[in-house]
């Protein structure tokens, strides 16, 4: 699809038939445990950026199978979480198994029904691994930085855009010096430009989704333009002995490419 054809509104909604599409070969990788990007890139990083104290007020944005709700909530947070994907929030409810969230069916890119939560009534914002399937992101941070109390933070992860769009080849080099080499690379073409393109998520997914790239400078624009400083960042990458899950799949043998980045993003 070309951005010069489609509208954001038009793009969002492909994205949005995409993941109702997906929803439940999603739940049933991510479940109750996540994946290695969750569990080994993402989440120990993410929650150690939040300091989260008891009672704390968290929005989860774009939650998904509620895996982060679920997970924020046993470490003492009143959370509302919310997705676009109504079959994804029924998963969350049915998964939740009565604990206290306020799942509700809202779009990200939709700013009066952001601010229809309250202004000023979040302590914190949360959104693991989602920004990237929204055609527009200026929308929520602007939204956000009227729903945070005054010292609130927003933390939130994406794809790496320098390593991880998709415009990026996976690479094995294999050469003879005396001894034989083996190195492993990233090839891409695509960087500065925003733009659009078909994926997936997973190999057996009904449906593939919409990646919207951007580069790294598009975040810290709209954190800035809408009154937050940027007070943390991590590039992570795994460790060298996690294993592929494909030969060329992210893992180990990538351990010097970050495949994806963190942000914590406060208001003054």
């Amino acid at each position: 699809m070309s951005d010069k054809n489609h509208s954001p509104d038009e793009l969002n909604a492909v994205s949005r038939e995409a993941w109702d599409s997906n929803a439940r070969v999603w739940d049933a990788k991510m479940a109750e445990s996540g994946n290695d990007f969750f569990n080994v890139l993402c989440w120990p990083v993410m929650v150690g950026m939040l300091n989260l104290p008891r009672g704390q007020r968290i929005l989860d944005v774009a939650c998904g199978n509620g895996l982060t709700s679920r997970k924020l909530h046993e470490l003492g947070a009143q959370v509302t979480a919310f997705d676009f994907s109504a079959n994804l929030v029924e998963i969350a409810r049915q998964r939740t198994h009565g604990s206290r969230i306020d799942y509700r069916v809202l779009d990200a890119t939709d700013e009066s029904a952001l601010l229809a939560l309250g202004e000023q009534n979040f302590d914190s914002a949360f959104s693991n691994m989602a920004l990237f399937d929204m055609p527009q992101i200026e929308p929520l941070f602007r939204a956000l930085s009227r729903l945070l109390k005054p010292g609130g933070v927003f933390v939130f992860s994406i794809t790496h855009p320098a390593f991880n769009n998709p415009s990026c080849n996976m690479l094995v080099e294999e050469w003879d010096d005396g001894s034989i080499q083996t190195r492993y690379a990233i090839k891409t073409s695509k960087y500065i430009t925003p733009f659009h393109s078909a994926g997936l998520a997973l190999r057996n997914q009904p449906k593939p989704q919409l990646y919207f790239h951007r580069p790294l400078e598009a975040y810290f624009k709209a954190a800035f333009t809408h009154g937050f400083i940027v007070d943390d960042f991590a590039e992570r990458a795994f460790p060298p002995e996690i294993p592929q899950t494909t030969p060329l799949g992210w893992g180990g043998n990538f351990s010097e490419l970050p495949p994806v980045a963190i942000f914590r993003v406060r208001k003054p």
